[in-house]
């Protein structure tokens, strides 16, 4: 496997048929999906792709990560969920992505952005959106995100991660006053920001996942995997191949971060198509385009201060589509990316304490 001068299809046939690889292993899934994106990666570089799939066989055999316990429920609509991280001072509320679960923005003790915030004088609350609903974003802002929010009944200041932040931006149109602050980490706003190739990608995608999403009633994360791959298949192959040679701690990093990126309740047809079809390919967000419950969303018109943290080195939302490159919003640049800006070895000094101070 080591081998420079091995062909690239006998190094893949080889790792299929390695005996360490069980049926339904370890993420990443689909596998043959993957194999086929870090393979276009490497451009016939056998030994670049060996020292991928040696990263590969390392995260699937490290051992297993020990889940978090889930934190208490405050209040619930529908499968959607408050759940209370403690401290006392303003109330913050942490708004995750539709995709991947909520658990990276409280990944672990010593590493949790909620911790930091609530040991920071500031009263947090995150969002957990629970299991599949059937509805698209729409129905996630005005009848989820919305009323947990108005029922806390005091000002908030919201905190958005990835499309997360998108969501918040739009429940801050509709709540005015009851929110005090927007702070938006790695959010896509402008997707008109994304290159050419990458829009393409993901559109060539959609087309081949909606007839079996269809046929499936959802979009589970085997389907939606394949969608991030395409937006930078390069970084896919180099995180791996990073890992070929990692010490174990960051074997353990690696593994708790990619559990996280592989796990997740399948997405609803109607949110996926919301976000190919409405976000991606006619930028609803950044054209002002977007209408919820008759309210048009135009960010140029919020009347609250808005901070618009961006990664630098994110492969998942690049800079150019974040609220502020074309919008309201004050930008903090970090050199990190999407995952790291949260929970790098960096983002206590680079975030959370930042964030915290601008919140209270």
């Amino acid at each position: 496997m080591n081998d420079p001068n091995e062909p690239e299809s006998q190094t893949l046939s080889q790792y299929l048929a390695a005996p360490q690889r069980e049926p339904r292993a370890r993420g990443p899934h689909p596998l043959s999906v993957f194999l086929a994106t870090v393979a276009a990666a490497c451009a016939g570089d056998a030994a670049r792709l060996a020292r991928v799939l040696a990263g590969l066989r390392r995260y699937q055999s490290a051992p297993p990560i020990a889940s978090r316990r889930a934190r208490p429920v405050v209040a619930r609509i529908g499968n959607a969920m408050l759940r209370d991280h403690g401290g006392i001072g303003p109330v913050v509320v942490l708004v995750p992505s539709l995709i991947n679960p909520p658990d990276v923005l409280d990944l672990a003790p010593g590493n949790s952005l909620a911790a930091a915030l609530a040991k920071a004088n500031l009263r947090v609350l995150s969002v957990d959106w629970g299991d599949t609903e059937p509805h698209g974003l729409d129905i996630a802002v005005t009848d989820r995100l919305v009323p947990l929010v108005a029922g806390l009944n005091t000002p908030v200041a919201l905190v958005g991660y990835c499309l997360g932040g998108t969501l918040a931006v739009a429940a801050a149109a509709l709540l005015e006053s009851r929110v005090r602050r927007l702070a938006l980490l790695a959010t896509p706003w402008h997707f008109g920001g994304y290159d050419f190739a990458a829009r393409t990608r993901l559109a060539v995608w959609w087309a081949n996942t909606a007839p079996l999403a269809d046929s499936l009633g959802c979009v589970p994360m085997d389907l939606l995997q394949p969608a991030f791959w395409a937006l930078d298949p390069e970084a896919v192959a180099a995180k791996y191949e990073r890992l070929e040679a990692a010490d174990a701690a960051t074997l353990a990093a690696f593994s708790r971060l990619e559990d996280w990126a592989n796990g997740g309740v399948p997405l609803s047809i109607a949110a996926t198509h919301d976000l190919a079809e409405r976000l991606f390919a006619a930028d609803a967000t950044g054209a002002a385009t977007w209408t919820i419950a008759g309210a048009q969303i135009d960010a140029r018109t919020l009347a609250l201060p808005i901070l618009d943290v961006i990664a630098a080195r994110d492969q998942i939302v690049p800079s150019a589509s974040a609220l502020s490159a074309s919008g309201p919003g004050t930008p903090l640049l970090l050199d990190a990316g999407h995952v790291g800006m949260i929970v790098g070895r960096r983002a206590p000094e680079m975030l959370w304490a930042p964030l915290a101070q601008w919140l209270r």
